[in-house]
C-alpha cells in the first residue's frame, strides 16, 4: 500500500507543481502556498491503521486455507507414491498391482489438480488483495482530500504542495520548504479526531470485588 500512495502522491505533486508555475505566472507570484506530507498523514490516519489491520488479517486467512490446500496436494502425491511402489512390488499378487496402479493414476490427477486449484487460488487472492488496497487508498486519500481543502480554504492558501511526493527519477518534487506553512499535523489531528475510543481493559470493565 505504501509503494501506492507514493506513486500516487508523486503524481499528485507534479501536477501540483506544474499549477503551482501556471499560478504564479498568472497571479504575478503572489500567492500563499502551504505544505503537507501526504505520506505521513496517510499512514498515520486511523482508518489507514485499521484497513491495513483488516487487509492483514483477510491475507492472513487467505495464507491458512492456502496451506489446507497446499496440505492436501501433498497427501495425494504421497498417496500416490505409496500406490505406485505397491503397483511394482513383486510379492503382492498381479490383481493387487492392477489396481493399485489404476489408484496411482486416480491420485497422480487429484495432485495435478490441486496444484491448479492452488495456481488459481494465488491468482485470485493476489487480484482481490490488490483491488482492496486499491479502492481502500483511494477512499481514504479522497477523504484526506476533503479535509486537505477545508484546511486550505480556511488558511487562504492559493496552493498545498505534498513534500513527501517523489519524481520520476525518485528524487523529492519540492526541493525546498521552510516549513512555515506546513498544514500535517493540524491535518494528521483533525483527520484523527473522530478515532473510535480504545477498548477498555478487562480490569477496567469487570465490577470491583465488594469487601465481605
Amino acid at each position: 500500500m505504501k509503494k501506492i500512495i507514493q506513486t500516487m502522491a508523486s503524481l499528485a505533486a507534479a501536477g501540483l507543481v506544474l499549477f503551482c508555475s501556471r499560478a504564479l505566472a498568472a497571479g504575478g507570484g503572489d500567492q500563499k502556498i502551504a505544505t503537507v506530507n501526504l505520506q505521513k498523514v496517510f499512514d498515520t490516519y486511523y482508518k489507514t491503521v485499521r484497513s491495513n489491520s483488516a487487509l492483514q488479517q483477510e491475507a492472513a486467512d487467505m495464507e491458512k486455507e492456502r496451506k489446507s490446500m497446499i496440505d492436501s496436494e501433498k497427501k495425494a502425491e504421497t498417496d500416490w507414491q505409496k500406490l505406485i511402489e505397491k503397483a511394482e512390488d513383486q510379492a503382492v499378487s498381479a490383481e493387487e498391482r492392477a489396481r493399485s496402479k489404476k489408484e496411482a493414476q486416480q491420485k497422480l490427477t487429484e495432485a495435478k489438480s490441486a496444484g491448479e486449484a492452488i495456481q488459481e487460488f494465488d491468482r485470485a487472492a493476489g487480484a482481490k488483495l490488490r483491488e482492496k488496497r486499491r479502492q481502500r487508498t483511494d477512499d481514504i486519500l479522497k477523504e484526506i482530500r476533503g479535509v486537505l481543502d477545508g484546511e486550505a480554504k480556511v488558511g487562504g492558501y492559493s496552493l498545498v504542495l505534498d513534500v513527501s511526493g517523489e519524481s520520476a527519477n525518485m528524487a523529492p518534487v519540492v526541493l525546498y520548504s521552510n516549513g512555515a506553512y506546513d498544514l500535517t499535523e493540524n491535518l494528521i489531528k483533525e483527520l484523527n479526531a473522530g478515532a473510535p475510543a480504545p477498548p477498555a481493559d478487562d480490569k477496567d470493565t469487570k465490577p470491583a470485588k465488594t469487601a465481605k
